[in-house]
């Protein structure tokens, strides 16, 4: 009898059993009885990982720089409290 009258080769997913679904309807692994149809490969992929690999990468925009200013005075402010030379020449001049 050849391989094509027995019907659909599988390979079951649970226990690895290789067998012919006979022409049957429902396509039973004879050692386990498991449902070839409810095999996780034939099943989509879920949405929640469809989207994760379908969404666009998001595109960061630079935050616009504070000015340095603010950082500057505050330095010019702590060396006001200690006299310098450089201050001192301006008010010979």
């Amino acid at each position: 009898m050849p391989a094509k009258d027995l019907g659909t080769k599988y390979v079951c997913f649970k226990c690895g059993n290789k067998f012919y679904d006979m022409k049957k309807p429902d396509p039973l692994c004879p050692k386990c009885g498991a449902d070839q149809r409810e095999s996780p490969a034939l099943k989509p992929a879920s949405e929640g990982r469809r989207s994760r690999l379908a969404a666009a990468p998001k595109v960061i925009e630079p935050e616009p720089e504070e000015p340095e200013a603010s950082e500057e005075e505050e330095d010019l402010d702590s060396f006001d409290d200690e006299p310098s030379e450089a201050s001192e020449d301006e008010e010979e001049i």
